[in-house]
């Protein structure tokens, strides 16, 4: 991000009602907001943010940027007055490629409370010292480092009404810490300090996006994420044991931009992760998209918050993409649970990417016990043999086309039913279902894809048709998922020859982690784990392969 070039002016009329969106300053989470972006299109790497009284009493944002030069002191505080748009012409405000840009934080702050400023370019001389309220502005020649320090104080104290609607003071400060958080995940290569009434509350140390993740996060978090980078994408997103019901730790920014991101990308990166999460789940992701001045207008909420894209369902196709391509690069198999010795003595009992897994037995005639790589594996022979059948029938689906049925089926259908068939018609005869309006709440099967035809399943054509319009996001998803369950080894059909085989188609498939509805398909135990189990201390102690923590960053 280039640095201002341009002495600050006022912008003329025209330019301003353009980019004007509203109040900007509506609660202390706004100023620090306001305040923080300066600080970063100022080229600011370390940036402390103090605040006291929830941000009513006290809100202080110093940094080290390239600070306001001394003629353009007097006018900081002015409304509209910026140095980030030039006013020659309207087209600035269309082309913005700054976090500020309408000259109005500082004005509005000064409306609001009471603002004092303290800057100096680092080749300046002296610094600048601004204080203003309300309209009255003072300039003073004052002694600094370079830089700039903005303070607010007094936040809406002579708005009653405006402060009588304030958040209390520790629910401010939680959004503000949340806030600053989004700024580190998103801005990591700076320094950042947030210190609330005298405590300091977070702090980060420059470092990568995952060291962001540890600071913001911990550590534990941090050890869980894997890098995402595709082009105009960049940032990572959790491995898939490491979810939440709630998507508040999805993250992303534009151009540099932290934003509430449109439903569209969240979902994008949901499904991402196709069939490895499960229903309800969503993952940890801090998401750094790039896109053309032009293509994205930051000009339609007054917090800036909010940003329109011009090409919303591609930029979603391409994070799609790229989280499925991190999640493709690195194995996705999930630590076995913690062991625990038993509280009493026990009797003794006789005795690609997926990696080649040597058969050791059958456990509870559902489980495979087998080792690879050092290590020892359980696998869930339903769940594998699921994602098995899974990817065969997709690959089928594919391969073979509509097979129409002799007699065509008359089927009964719900209004739902009837509204998705209308819906994902053309989607559903694209891979051989033929499905079509009889009108009365009646609809006709004609076909079905070849590759389902002749399962062994009860209700075959039922189940298909139930699925398909079932209203999942996929329904080709739905019903192969669906079809892959019914077939699939259950508890009582296992030996070790049909474990075995398992095994080695398991080794074959594109997805081998999960089942088809987001269960893992194996667990892992290192030996070194196992070892500590038994409290074994010796020359075999050692870290190897994927015992090797990741290492984090510290701030």
């Amino acid at each position: 991000m280039s640095l201002p070039t341009r002495p600050i002016q006022i912008l003329p009329p025209q330019v301003a009602r353009l980019i004007a969106a509203g109040e900007v300053v509506s609660r202390p989470l706004d100023v620090v907001r306001e305040l923080l972006d300066n600080a970063l299109d100022a080229g600011a790497t370390r940036i402390e943010l103090e605040v006291a009284g929830g941000g009513l009493d006290l809100i202080r944002v110093r940094d080290n940027g390239c600070g306001i030069p001394a003629a353009s002191a007097s006018l900081a505080a002015e409304r509209h007055a910026t140095s980030k748009l030039s006013p020659d012409g309207a087209g600035a405000a269309l082309h913005v490629t700054t976090l500020g840009f309408r000259g109005e934080a500082l004005w509005a702050a000064a409306q609001a409370g009471e603002l004092h400023l303290l800057t100096r370019p680092a080749a300046q001389v002296g610094a600048c010292e601004v204080r203003a309220r309300g309209e009255v502005t003072q300039v003073a020649r004052v002694s600094a480092p370079a830089g700039t320090a903005v303070t607010v104080t007094r936040l809406f104290a002579e708005l009653p009404a405006r402060l009588r609607t304030q958040l209390a003071p520790a629910a401010e400060v939680r959004e503000i810490t949340a806030l600053v958080g989004r700024y580190v995940l998103h801005h990591p290569g700076l320094s950042w300090r947030l210190t609330v009434d005298g405590e300091a509350r977070l702090t980060h140390a420059p470092a990568d996006t995952r060291g962001a993740v540890a600071s913001v996060y911990g550590p534990l978090s941090a050890n869980r994420v894997m890098a995402v980078e595709a082009a105009g994408i960049s940032g990572v997103v959790s491995r898939p044991e490491l979810t939440r019901t709630r998507r508040d730790r999805m993250h992303f920014s534009v151009n540099g931009r932290p934003v509430q991101a449109p439903p569209e990308l969240e979902k994008a990166v949901i499904e991402g992760f196709a069939e490895l999460l499960s229903a309800g789940a969503a993952p940890l992701c801090v998401l750094d998209l790039t896109v053309a001045p032009e293509d994205h207008d930051p000009n339609i909420h007054p917090a800036k918050q909010v940003v329109a894209l011009a090409d919303l369902a591609g930029v979603a196709a391409r994070v799609r993409a790229a989280v499925t391509q991190a999640l493709a690069a690195h194995p996705l198999a999930r630590s076995a649970p913690a062991l625990s010795a038993p509280p009493t003595p026990a009797p003794e009992r006789p005795g690609g990417q997926f990696p080649a897994l040597s058969l050791l037995g059958v456990y509870q005639e559902l489980y495979l016990l087998a080792q690879g790589e050092g290590d020892l594996w359980v696998v869930d022979a339903h769940a594998a043999h699921e994602r098995v059948l899974y990817e065969r029938l997709g690959r089928e689906l594919h391969a073979a086309g509509p097979v129409p049925l002799p007699e065509p089926e008359l089927l009964h259908l719900t209004p739902e039913q009837l509204a998705r068939l209308h819906e994902h018609g053309p989607e559903l005869r694209a891979w051989g279902l033929d499905i079509e309006d009889f009108g009365a709440g009646l609809a006709r099967l004609r076909a079905v894809p070849a590759a389902l035809a002749a399962l062994p399943v009860p209700r075959l054509h039922e189940q298909i048709v139930e699925t398909a319009l079932g209203g999942g996001p996929d329904p080709r998803r739905e019903v192969l998922g669906r079809l892959a369950c019914a077939p699939a080894l259950k508890a009582g059909m296992l030996d070790h020859a049909r474990g075995a085989a398992v095994l080695a188609a398991l080794e074959l498939c594109e997805l081998p982690w999960a089942c088809p509805h987001g269960r893992p398909t194996t667990l892992r135990l290192s030996e070194r784990e196992l070892a500590h189990a038994f409290g074994r201390r010796g020359v075999r102690d050692v870290a190897r392969g994927r015992d090797e923590p990741v290492p984090v960053p510290q701030p």
